[in-house]
């Protein structure tokens, strides 16, 4: 089963997920991912390994080859290869030899494959690393052992469903995204695409039918979305759990790690405002949001320190160019998208 999920222009530069699997019953999958520079999918494809009885290193070589064909056709000129079967890797990166004919035959068409392409470089990482293509050919096995191996295999029509948003009526059914709480249905491209949208807005993530206020989980997502992504809603999740004017974020470059300043123990004013960032240890002011200051006030502190950072005057000049506004009382850069000028800090509402 193909899929190519982005239906847009390829990236030149990709990375290369596969894996072959052998189960105990005979049925032999395989599983491809092809992901571009920033993790966002694609293509992939899943299917069963049809043949006598294999070993695991030509299900994976088998994989492989399915792959690269993909993904010479789809056009793309530079491609990493990520492997997490060492005798695999060292086959296609020639650090063994192999002595059966038919492993040397699933090299050499790989090889010519690989010749296909402007760079090719391979990996060798972790089962976590290469998690979506396992699960693909994981399903495979599975919807394989399914179906009992003496009886006729019989195509069913497959059940077809309307994508509300998209308004595509011809959506198998088994490719419809169902929000568990309101039970509105989706197809899974328009799901992935909202998660997305939502995800930039820093949105509350709910369901895309129209005023709709039922929840997305990313647990049920998982499959929709790349990781990183779903390390994104992570974090969103925790600025939402926290109220806005407990929120403060570490003001050393590099860092920027949130934290509540309502954990902060009120023994007395220094310790009050005095923070120790939990990511990567520096002491902050939480007043002025600088670098902790010893005995001096916050303004005999700007006072000594009149020239911004890079990076401050980066947002200075950025800020300036989008005709941002600060908020006096809470120091956050405020942008009018329309309406009237009148606007209220919800630090202070």
């Amino acid at each position: 089963m193909k899929n190519n999920p982005m239906n847009m222009q390829i990236s030149e530069y990709v990375n290369l997920y596969f894996k072959g699997l052998v189960s105990n019953d005979s049925l032999d999958g395989f599983g491809v991912a092809i992901l571009g520079q920033k993790d966002e999918l694609v293509f992939q494809m899943n299917g069963p390994i049809r043949g006598s009885s294999i070993t695991v290193s030509e299900a994976e070589l088998i994989a492989l080859k399915r792959g690269l064909t993909e993904a010479a056709d789809l056009g793309i000129n530079h491609i990493t290869i990520y492997s997490d079967n060492h005798p695999t890797h060292d086959l296609i990166s020639g650090r063994l030899v192999p002595k059966e004919n038919n492993m040397a035959l699933l090299v050499n068409d790989v090889q010519r494959i690989r010749e296909r392409f402007s760079s090719s470089f391979t990996v060798f990482v972790s089962r976590s690393s290469i998690k979506y293509a396992y699960k693909l050919a994981s399903k495979t096995i599975v919807s394989e052992i399914s179906i009992p191996m003496d009886t006729p295999r019989r195509a069913k029509p497959a059940r077809k469903r309307t994508c509300a948003i998209c308004l595509d009526d011809d959506v198998n059914a088994d490719q419809m995204f169902t929000v568990d709480k309101c039970r509105h249905r989706f197809c899974f491209e328009c799901v992935k695409r909202h998660i997305e949208v939502r995800l930039l807005e820093g949105s509350v993530m709910t369901c895309p039918q129209f005023r709709c206020k039922s929840r997305l989980t990313y647990t049920k997502c998982a499959d929709l979305v790349t990781p990183k992504l779903i390390k994104i809603w992570q974090k969103r999740i925790l600025e939402n759990s926290i109220p806005f004017e407990e929120r403060v974020y570490c003001p050393t470059p590099k860092c920027s790690a949130l934290t509540r300043v309502t954990k902060v123990s009120n023994v007395n004013k220094e310790v009050v405002v005095r923070r120790c960032c939990d990511k990567c240890g520096e002491h902050f002011c939480t007043k002025c949001k600088s670098p902790w200051h010893d005995n001096l006030s916050c303004n005999d502190y700007k006072k000594m320190h009149p020239n911004p950072s890079e990076n401050e005057q980066m947002l200075h000049d950025l800020a300036n160019q989008k005709m941002w506004r600060q908020c006096r009382k809470c120091q956050h850069m405020i942008e009018l998208k329309k309406g009237c000028v009148l606007i209220v800090c919800r630090y202070h509402i």
